[in-house]
């Protein structure tokens, strides 16, 4: 497989026209104010909100590579990968995390800058490959389009390893692939899970010698008709970059037409949990309106007999450890970092 053609692109949904060719697209159904913009005939309009930047824009002191390489030209699937140099971590070969970013399903890309910055530092402190995958959007293509993806992106892994492909030997001889983990924060960290839930159900073995040994969800995005106390009380919480009223129109966008909240796909607590899923770290934020949805996940799950650890990081919101620039969120992102390594390295 080759790298990162030129054919694809690195922020692929964004749509913006003039203000006169907007307004041939009649009114405006759905918006989060900002962030994307839905038109009555279908016409999307995403502002970048965030820059786009090459996998090369890197500090050179984390000592990692980053590539960006295709997995499917039709679907504009493509990963950006991060990897340790040998010589920094005293090991021949690394776990691999496919990472999933978040925005809703909506928005978001992994050359996002906030993305970019976080994974590679995420990577040198750790000591893992991490796969970032760019999966589609939604209102265009609503769930399970993103889960599909994720599959893909599993199976194409498989491809490099048994194919020992050409292209993708500067990582591939430097991965454990019996140490493979899933993980994502908000929306990601939803892919990831239905992602691991499909493995579990009936993918297991078609993606050996593939090993999936871990979860990791970060701030997990998932939903219910039926509100929790920290989605009421924390509604508009100022110090969060997730909202009650944009995170029910995110859902709107992205479930399939018909379906409600208590779609197994938002609410995974509608149906019995899988306990033959592999062991879960869940990152919580103390300011999220997810905080308490997430700790159910967490005690449901653990009475399933799914071996489950969380953390509570205190005074900070939603996506903190990606959007935040503040004193707490540097520091706590550091102590996120730190629970992602002692939970993947044992694995």
């Amino acid at each position: 497989m080759a790298a990162l053609a030129s054919s694809l692109s690195l922020n692929p949904h964004n749509r913006t026209r003039s203000k006169d060719y907007q307004q041939n697209h009649g009114s405006v159904v759905e918006e989060i104010k900002g962030l994307i913009r839905v038109h009555k005939d279908g016409f999307i309009e995403r502002p970048q909100v965030v820059p786009c930047v090459s996998s090369s824009a890197l500090n050179p002191e984390l000592n990692v590579t980053s590539r960006d390489m295709v997995i499917d030209n039709v679907t504009n699937t493509w990963a950006r990968f991060y990897v340790p140099n040998l010589h920094h971590h005293n090991k021949i070969e690394m776990p691999l995390l496919a990472y999933f970013h978040g925005g809703g399903f909506c928005i978001g890309s992994p050359a996002w800058s906030c993305y970019h910055d976080f994974l590679a530092k995420l990577s040198a402190e750790v000591g893992c490959i991490i796969m970032s995958v760019n999966y589609r959007l939604a209102p265009e293509n609503p769930l399970p389009a993103p889960y599909d993806d994720g599959m893909k992106a599993l199976k194409w892994v498989k491809q490099q390893f048994l194919y020992e492909c050409d292209d993708s030997e500067w990582w591939t001889k430097k991965c454990n692939f019996s140490s493979v983990l899933l993980g994502g924060d908000s929306a990601g960290a939803n892919i990831a899970y239905n992602v691991a839930v499909r493995v579990s159900e009936s993918e297991s073995e078609s993606l050996r010698p593939l090993n999936l040994k871990g979860l990791v969800l970060i701030q997990p995005f998932f939903g219910g008709e039926v509100r929790t106390a920290s989605e009421e009380s924390m509604a508009e919480s100022p110090g969060s970059a997730l909202n009650l009223a944009a995170s029910d129109a995110y859902w709107r966008l992205a479930l399939p037409r018909g379906a409600d909240r208590d779609h197994p796909w938002c609410n995974p607590m509608a149906v019995k949990l899988k306990s033959s899923l592999v062991p879960t770290l869940v990152c919580i934020s103390e300011k999220d309106i997810l905080k308490d949805r997430n700790l159910e996940l967490c005690d449901a799950l653990g009475r399933e007999g799914v071996r489950v650890e969380y953390s509570v990081f205190k005074g900070v919101g939603h996506a903190f450890q990606i959007l935040s620039k503040s004193h707490i969120s540097k520091c706590t992102t550091l102590q996120m970092m730190s629970c992602l390594k002692s939970f993947i390295m044992p694995l």
